[in-house]
Parts: structure tokens; C-alpha cells; sequence
């Protein structure tokens, strides 16, 4: 009978025949599990295994009773020292699966999520308060009766304050760190408010409101980037995307909020203070977060801190991430991958990363997909033809129950399906509702049809998923920046189309440029199609190797 030789890192066998490969794995599997788990007295552990052919997975999978929820997420990749795979012959080995404990990955997407309640709640509030400011009975001013530019400026305050920020964190991304950027955010929106719901004069409240757009800016940059580096790759979609539900959510609030306070004197100061608690909420709880151990380790690789304290420090923070003991095994062997990858993007390098280097090479790609997913999103339409829906309650809980769909959907189906089957939605909604104002004037269900279908394609598609690409697919190298140029391109053309909508409705007339809408929606999907790749649960490191081929 042939005989083979195995050499692992746990095992070392040689001359066992051929027909006991699996004992070889076997043995190998519980060598490992043993010194992962011999130290976790506190928990009971069971094993199952399961056999595998032609690279198929074999494990034997810890299943954990404790007092923390805990779920496992299957590793993927071949064996080495680095990750803990290895391949033998034609059959891979998956020895460990990822474990970690709810409530700790729960708490890091929260709190910096609260940045994407706070952005949706300004949207939702502001449809309110701008009601309550122009009336002589309840604005509790002398100075209500404001000109068309005046009221413009503070309901687009919070934009260019979006704009100003998104310009202002590119150059500092990397080093202010994902945290301190969301601390950031959470005082600027508690000066916001404030300073917005006391304002003396007209002013003042401008000011307040472009202080609150810049936490925008920083926590639309931010929250996905802390969120992406954070989180397990099998649910990262899922807890990307449950910020779009957040700021859905935010939006009713502030509907919910100016109904109750639009018939009040003064009730708009109201509106705008209630986002300072929640403001204060999410400052304090950022700060109890751990900083993201993938910053540790570029500012480390990019020689800014200590390899050594900056590696432990990392490792520690990866532990509290997972819910692990400190400095555990496995955290560590995560945070070595981590460093190889790094240091293999930095060979022949500057140590940091040069102001232009997000339009060079691997960056320049991810930012054309994501700054076009970005760009699409917002000149498909979206911030005109959902105009309507921004004063009906029913209308935005059918955008909640649609990105929740997205969000149970995500790492599921992924991103590309999402995306075609969502942007095909819209443009079908685009075509109905240009021929609605050309020949079906008569039948407004079918106007109502067309917004749901809009609405409902939106929030499965561009709304969750845009954000969820932009922060998965920069090298981490330019990934501060990179996501900085994308929240730009969002905001900015943002603005673009809501100056433009009115001038080009007046030139072109209402069907026509749903026309242009649809047409612009349709280039989006072939985008989608032939540029957009599929994410779904890689880790961020594999997917920036995609992403460089």
C-alpha cells in the first residue's frame, strides 16, 4: 500500500496508509482544539466531526455552553501559521471555527451607528421644524418670516456641513483613528443640537446646523469603517447594512418627534435639542469601545507607534471584540494574519500612504466602484422622487420593513443580487413614473405604485448595500481616505441633483426627466453588473486581494 507523510504544525506523522487520512486529520484537529480550549475550564465542549473529500471541510466544532450567547463562524483559507488552515494534498483543513460572543460584537456596531440614527433623525425632524419656524403663532421669534434662500440654507445646512466634513477628515482619517473620528462626530452633534435649538437668530441656527452636518460628515465616514474592521466577516454585511436601518429608524423618530411637538411655541427648538442625549449616548459609549485593531496594527506597519505595544495592544482589543480572555490564542493568530497582509501591501512602500494615492493602482478601482455606487445612488433620483415620502409615516415604515428585508438578506443572498434585483426595481419604478406624467395623468395608483416600487427597490439595493461596499472594498492602506472621497461624492451629489431638480424639471418637463432618471438607473445596473464584485464573507484582507487582481 502507498503511504504518505504529513508535516503540520500540530502533528507529525509519516508512513500512515493512505485509507487513514482521516485519522491524521482527526488527530490533527484535536491536538489543536485541545491547546486552543484546555485553559477554558468554565465551559463544557462537545465535538462533532464531519469527513471531507476533494477540499470539502473536516472540524471538530466546539459547541459552547456558557453565559454568554455564542456564535461560530466557519474560517475559510488553507492552513499555514499565519491563519490557522493548511492544505494537505488535494484535501483542505479547517480546523477552528470563530467564536465570539454576542453582546461584545453587538455594543461595536451600536454605538457608532447612533451617528446613522442621528443623520436620518436631522432628515426626519427637519420636515417638521422648518413647518414650525415660518409660522408667526409658533416659531416664538421675531425674526419667522424667512426668504426662500434662508429657508433653503437651513434645511441644506446639515448637507454643506456633511460636504465640509467629509473634505476635512480625508487628510486626518489615519490619524485621528475610526474612534476618535466617532467621539468627534458625537460632540459636534451635541453642539448641534444645542446650539440649533437655542439659537437666538437666524445666524446662529445656520451655524448650529452646519456644526451638526459636519458630525454627519464624520460619522457617515467613520461608523462603517469602525463597523467593516470590527466586525466577524459572516455578519459584517448584516451589521453594515443594520445601520441603514438606523437611520430609517432615525428618520420616523424625527417624525414622531415633530408630530408631537409642531403644534407647541417654539416646539422646533425641541425638535433640534432631542438629538443632544442621543448625541451624548453615542460619544460615551464609543469611548468604552476598544480602538480597531486593524488601525493598530497600519499605524504600527506604517512606523506612527511601537510594533510590539501596538501588536499587544491590537491582540487585547480583538479579545474584548470576540468576547474572548485577553490575549487569547486565537485573537492572536487573527491579528498575525492581519500584520502579514499589511506588511506585504507596505513592501517597497512609503510608510504611509501619500495624499494621492487612492486614484493609483487597487485604490483607483475600488474607489470607481465605490464612488460609483455612491454616485449612482444619488443621481438615479432618489433625493427628488422620494420627496413625497418624506412627510408620510406610512411611506417611511415601508422603508424599515424593506431594509430590514435587506438586512436578514445580505450575507445571505449578497450584494450583488441585492443590487440588480433592487436597481432593476427602480428602474422599472422610473419608467411608470414617466409615464404617468406623459399619458396616465388620470390614474394616480399608478403614481403611488411606482413610489412604493421605487421606495421598496431602494432600500434593498442602493440604500443598505452602497455604504456596505464602500467600506469593504479599499485596501486598508487608503481605506480612511478612500471612504472619505466616497462620502464626498454621496453628499456632493446629493446636492447636485437637488439644486438641479427644479431646473431641469422646468426644462426638460416631469416625464422627461424621469426619463433621464431611468436611463441613468439603467447605466447603473449594467455598472452593477459588469464592474460591482462579491463581497459576501470575505474577510476584509481576501477581499483587497480580489480587488488587486
Amino acid at each position: 500500500m502507498a503511504s504518505s507523510s504529513i508535516s503540520g504544525p500540530l502533528c507529525n506523522f509519516r508512513a500512515f496508509p493512505a485509507q487513514s487520512k482521516k485519522t491524521q486529520l482527526l488527530c490533527l484537529l484535536s491536538q489543536q482544539h485541545s491547546s486552543l480550549y484546555s485553559s477554558k475550564q468554565n465551559f463544557k465542549t462537545t465535538t462533532t466531526s464531519s469527513s471531507i473529500r476533494n477540499g470539502s471541510q473536516i472540524s471538530r466544532i466546539p459547541l459552547f455552553s456558557g453565559s454568554l450567547l455564542r456564535h461560530k463562524v466557519r474560517a475559510q483559507g488553507d492552513y499555514s501559521s499565519a491563519d490557522g488552515s493548511a492544505q494537505y494534498g488535494s484535501e483542505a483543513v479547517v480546523p477552528q471555527e470563530e467564536t465570539f460572543a454576542w453582546i461584545s460584537v453587538i455594543l461595536p456596531f451600536l454605538f457608532p451607528a447612533l451617528g446613522g440614527l442621528l443623520f436620518g433623525y436631522d432628515i426626519g425632524a427637519t420636515s417638521g421644524a422648518t413647518i414650525a419656524l415660518q409660522s408667526a403663532e409658533l416659531s416664538g421669534t421675531t425674526w419667522f418670516n424667512l426668504s426662500s434662500i434662508e429657508l433653503g440654507l437651513v434645511v441644506s445646512g446639515s448637507l454643506y456641513g456633511a460636504l465640509l466634513g467629509s473634505i476635512l477628515v480625508y487628510p486626518i482619517a489615519d490619524f485621528l483613528g475610526r474612534r476618535r473620528e466617532l467621539i468627534t462626530a458625537a460632540v459636534l452633534y451635541m453642539l448641534g443640537s444645542l446650539i440649533t435649538g437655542s439659537a437666538p437668530n437666524l445666524g446662529v441656527l445656520i451655524l448650529g446646523r452646519l456644526l451638526y452636518g459636519t458630525g454627519i460628515g464624520l460619522a457617515m465616514h467613520g461608523a462603517p469603517l469602525y463597523i467593516a474592521e470590527t466586525a466577524p466577516s459572516k455578519i459584517r454585511g448584516t451589521l453594515i447594512s443594520l445601520k441603514e436601518l438606523l437611520i430609517v429608524f432615525g428618520i420616523l423618530l424625527g417624525y414622531l418627534v415633530g408630530s408631537i411637538e409642531i403644534n407647541s411655541v417654539g416646539g422646533w427648538r425641541h425638535m433640534y435639542g432631542f438629538g443632544a442625549p442621543i448625541a451624548v449616548l453615542m460619544g460615551l459609549g464609543v469611548w468604552s469601545l476598544p480602538p480597531s485593531p486593524r488601525w493598530l496594527l497600519l499605524r504600527a506597519v506604517q512606523g506612527k507607534a511601537s510594533m510590539k505595544e501596538y501588536k499587544e495592544k491590537a491582540i487585547n482589543a480583538l479579545s474584548r471584540l470576540r468576547g474572548r480572555p485577553i490575549g487569547d490564542v486565537v485573537s492572536e493568530r487573527q491579528v498575525e494574519e492581519t500584520l502579514v497582509s499589511l506588511k506585504s501591501a507596505y513592501v517597497d512602500q512609503e510608510a504611509e500612504a501619500s495624499f494621492w494615492e487612492v486614484f493609483e493602482g487597487p485604490s483607483l478601482k475600488a474607489f470607481i466602484i465605490g464612488g460609483g455606487l455612491v454616485f449612482f445612488q444619488q443621481s438615479a433620483g432618489f433625493s427628488v422622487a422620494s420627496d413625497a415620502a418624506r412627510v408620510s409615516v406610512i411611506i417611511g415604515v415601508f422603508k424599515f420593513l424593506m431594509t430590514g428585508f435587506a438586512v436578514l438578506k445580505v450575507d445571505d443572498l449578497g450584494r450583488r443580487p441585492l443590487l440588480i434585483g433592487g436597481i432593476s426595481g427602480i428602474v422599472v419604478a422610473l419608467s411608470l413614473l414617466a409615464a404617468y406624467y406623459k399619458f396616465l395623468e388620470g390614474l394616480p395608483i399608478v403614481a403611488v405604485a411606482a413610489l412604493l416600487l421605487y421606495v421598496g427597490s431602494y432600500q434593498i439595493s442602493f440604500g443598505p448595500i452602497s455604504w456596505l461596499m464602500v467600506s469593504e472594498i479599499f485596501p486598508i492602506r487608503t481605506r480612511g481616505r478612500g471612504i472619505s472621497l466616497a462620502v464626498l461624492a454621496n453628499f456632493g451629489s446629493n446636492a447636485l441633483v437637488t439644486f438641479a431638480f427644479s431646473p431641469l424639471k422646468e426644462l426638460l418637463g416631469a416625464d422627461n426627466l424621469f426619463v433621464l432618471f431611468g436611463a441613468i438607473a439603467l447605466l447603473a445596473l449594467l455598472f452593477v453588473i459588469f464592474v460591482v464584485p462579491e463581497t459576501k464573507g470575505l474577510s476584509l484582507e481576501e477581499i483587497e486581494t480580489k480587488i488587486s487582481k
